[in-house]
């Protein structure tokens, strides 16, 4: 069995990505240096993830370094020359308001780390496939642009509309729109991924998410929407929301249905694709109706405080058209809906908080 290289293994899908493949068999060598705790304090530490991991698997190898660490990166690789079967690179700085703070802590993450990645995947695994999580914020505002109706618990795009039935697909503008700064420099790395499966032939693919989400997440209010969401519910803390009268929709999948994902990449690899992935028309919600399934779930009311102004550069309405990854891997589906996820997420935060 070959080495399967992570990224971000202790985050959410870094994490989910190391038990499915350590669980297969394989040797996993994870790279993560917990700078979650630098972006958004304790609160989105993933250090309790990483030593969970490595005390779960002996076939777990883990590897302290930043991503734009080119040298450090570089001795990972050789180590591992020749036995890498599979790279997925989930590391970022996930955050709109964060990014804006450190522009260029946030590129030198998303663009560069990224670019230091797929270099050194050439260099070392040039036939190895390379996934990376890119995320639907590489749309900018235009899905805003969208003719949107306001129902009483949500907003929702108009019937008449071609992408109403199943949400945006991989044809949507990516240019002359407002990203916020992380939207852009996802949008550097989501290209140059693409680049190096055209350019050079690599097996890339690119995963634009929707909400990804699951009880491995270390919900912050930067990141992390339904993780921090059941948070804020089970232990009071004021969730504050942030314009769109609370109707803004989200489409959301588990961390395990995506892993799945790669899972069939890594058994049938193409060159240069490019995915919407999130949970479609299976799997979305409006805040609001969000907050009403976790007050029922944690069986109490939510401290919630409503802030008219809205982030910069998100979106009113996402939901994801998942139609071109299911014609190319058919056997994949869905196995969560959104009443499940946050169920286990509330029993994952259980014992925690």
């Amino acid at each position: 069995m070959g080495v399967i290289l992570v990224t971000g293994s202790a985050g959410l899908i870094g994490a989910e990505t190391v038990r499915h493949f350590a669980r297969a068999g394989h040797t996993v060598v994870g790279i993560d240096n917990d700078m979650r705790a630098y972006f958004f304090g304790e609160d989105g530490s993933t250090r309790w993830s990483a030593e969970r991991l490595k005390s779960e698997f002996a076939n777990y190898v883990h590897r302290e370094i930043d991503i734009r660490d080119y040298a450090n990166l570089d001795a990972c690789f050789r180590e591992y020359a020749g036995a890498i079967a599979l790279v997925v690179h989930t590391a970022a700085q996930p955050s709109h308001d964060w990014a804006a703070k450190e522009p260029l802590t946030d590129f030198g993450v998303n663009a560069v780390g990224t670019l230091h990645l797929l270099e050194l995947t050439r260099q070392h695994a040039p036939d190895t496939p390379f996934i990376f999580t890119s995320t639907n914020k590489v749309y900018g505002d235009l899905p805003n642009s969208l003719p949107l109706v306001e129902l009483e618990e949500r907003w929702e795009l108009d019937p008449s509309h071609p992408w109403a039935e199943h949400g945006i697909d991989e044809t949507m503008s990516i240019d002359q729109c407002k990203h916020s700064v992380f939207g852009a420099s996802k949008v550097a790395a989501d290209v140059m991924v693409q680049e190096y499966g055209r350019y050079f032939g690599m097996k890339t693919a690119v995963f634009r998410g929707g909400c990804l989400t699951g009880p491995g997440h270390s919900g912050a209010e930067l990141h992390g929407f339904l993780s921090y969401l059941m948070k804020c519910a089970m232990t009071g803390r004021e969730y504050r929301i942030f314009g769109y009268k609370g109707k803004q929709v989200r489409d959301n999948i588990h961390s395990d249905d995506l892993v799945r994902c790669f899972e069939q990449v890594f058994r049938a690899p193409r060159v240069a694709e490019v995915y919407n992935i999130g949970g479609s028309r299976h799997c979305n919600c409006s805040m609001r109706e969000a907050i009403a399934l976790c007050e029922e779930i944690a069986g109490k009311k939510m401290n919630t405080a409503y802030v008219e102004t809205n982030r910069i550069g998100d979106h009113i309405w996402w939901i994801g058209d998942v139609r071109k990854f299911r014609a190319h891997y058919p056997e994949w589906n869905f196995t969560y809906d959104l009443r499940r996820i946050l169920e286990e997420i509330y029993h994952g935060f259980e014992g925690r908080i």
